[in-house]
């Protein structure tokens, strides 16, 4: 099988049973998880071999296996490699000149010191509108560990407000793919999901994340990652007390730049759809520097130009951005093996046997969608596909239903897709190498609040379904 057939291909008929096909992911999972935490063998290669054990025991042809794996390698790293590495070199520098030692002083004087994981989950809200998860949270890195560092204690009180930030709006509201396809498929409207979908989004965050958060942060002591500060456990830099630090507005503007280009190449692409703008030039300009890895690199270069004077010559600017790509290599690889493995499990077919097994469930319509997209999202590890398979899997089903029944069953689905992340996500494995946290750790922590945070969305769900 050529690799161009592999990248149009959803996935295989199941080569067993439903029972011997959900058995197959079970067994893959247990294994994963004892190499990595009881063996002890390190992620990146457990996740090569478990991957590749279960293509072979799940039916995929003997001479696609590695087609199959390279696929998903493939595709996973070309997705988080760029963003990883742009904005961490982009944190670096922030975090070397001052510059975020300038935000979290100003974020802190304006909100106080206690408030100051609230803050940060409240920006986080603001900036997910126009950015997805993995993007945001890069970009979010060096005001994070700037704020714990300063503050002490769990760096889970201040990442995970964030965090969850992020993967609220990137799950529930437009314009993220995963909601627009999903509303699309049920035939909601995109006005109504988005009006709505803010609402949403907020409290399942403050319900799910926010307060979590600080029940987890008090109970799971994790230290500040050195990603960005270094191995050797420097003090916070004092630039901002000798007027060397940069201005607030410059560093405001630095984080804005990304958001702001690609919230451009969302509004234009929005506009396209709908026929109000056609192609051309300066349209296809702006989806190009819109593009989030061009996004970022625009504002890398900004960093350099408004920054690096800071820092010293353009040689210790070079030393530093190259330190800092140093220690996400194992980052990329791991998450780019996670990928992997969420994508044999798909491709297996695996996800369609479950899919045949819960499709027809006498149960009510939203609490269907809920289960069937939470079924999906265990066993293949992707959210967006969780989504939007389940909404076209319910949609016949929606006959006569309000907008706000219809919006409901949006965001009761993207609560499905968003409990319940585990090794088969990739994103589970960006969260973990970020803050430095064990596969266990991770599991208590990361995990728990997806499941707390996709569970708020669901019971918004029933609310909205009740009014409509």
């Amino acid at each position: 099988m050529t690799q161009g057939t592999l990248a149009t291909m959803d996935a295989l008929e199941p080569a067993y049973s439903t029972p011997v096909m959900l058995l197959i992911a079970l067994a893959a999972v247990a294994l994963l998880l004892t190499l990595i935490m009881v063996v002890r063998l390190h992620a990146f290669v457990a996740l090569i071999l478990v991957s590749l054990l279960t293509a072979v025991a799940a039916g995929i042809p003997i001479g696609d296996v590695p087609d199959v794996m390279l696929q998903f390698f493939g595709s996973t790293l070309g997705s988080v490699a760029l963003l990883v590495a742009l904005g961490v070199m982009l944190g670096r520098v922030l975090e070397a000149t001052g510059g975020a030692q300038v935000l979290a002083d100003t974020l802190i004087g304006r909100f106080g010191e206690k408030r100051a994981p609230l803050a940060l989950g409240v920006a986080a809200l603001i900036f997910g509108f126009p950015i997805f998860f993995d993007a945001g949270l890069v970009v979010f890195l060096p005001i994070i560990m700037t704020v714990a560092r300063r503050f002490g204690g769990s760096a889970l009180l201040y990442a995970l407000p964030a965090a969850g930030a992020f993967a609220a709006m990137h799950a529930i509201v437009p314009p993220h793919p995963g909601p627009v396809a999903a509303a699309d498929t049920l035939g909601a409207s995109i006005g109504v999901v988005l009006l709505t979908g803010v609402a949403v989004a907020v409290v399942s965050w403050y319900v799910g994340v926010y307060l979590l958060s600080r029940f987890l942060g008090r109970r799971v002591d994790v230290p500040v990652s050195d990603l960005l500060f270094g191995e050797t456990g420097d003090a916070p830099r004092d630039d901002h007390d000798t007027g060397r630090s940069p201005a607030f507005g410059v560093v405001l503007c630095l984080l804005l730049l990304p958001m702001l280009l690609i919230s451009l190449n969302t509004v234009v692409s929005t506009l396209q759809t709908a026929d109000v703008v056609g192609e051309g030039w300066f349209t296809d300009t702006l989806l190009l520097i819109g593009q989030t890895p061009v996004a970022l690199l625009i504002s890398l270069l900004a960093a350099f130009a408004l920054l690096g004077a800071r820092v010293g010559t353009r040689g210790d600017l070079q030393k530093l951005v190259d330190d800092a790509l140093g220690p996400i290599c194992s980052i990329i690889l791991i998450t780019g093996a996670g990928g992997m493995f969420g994508g044999v499990l798909r491709t297996s077919g695996i996800g369609d046997s479950l899919t045949s097994a819960l499709g027809d469930v006498g149960i009510p319509l939203l609490l269907q969608a809920f289960l069937i997209a939470t079924a999906l999202r265990v066993a293949q590890g992707s959210a967006t596909v969780a989504l939007t398979t389940t909404a076209g899997l319910i949609a016949a089903g929606t006959t006569g239903l309000s907008e706000l029944e219809l919006a409901a069953l949006v965001f009761a689905i993207a609560g499905g897709s968003t409990v319940l992340s585990h090794v088969n996500d990739s994103g589970f494995w960006l969260v973990s190498r970020f803050f430095g946290m064990d596969e266990k750790t991770t599991l208590k922590t990361w995990t728990v609040m997806e499941t707390t945070l996709g569970t708020a969305m669901f019971g918004c769900s029933v609310v909205l379904w009740l009014i409509g």
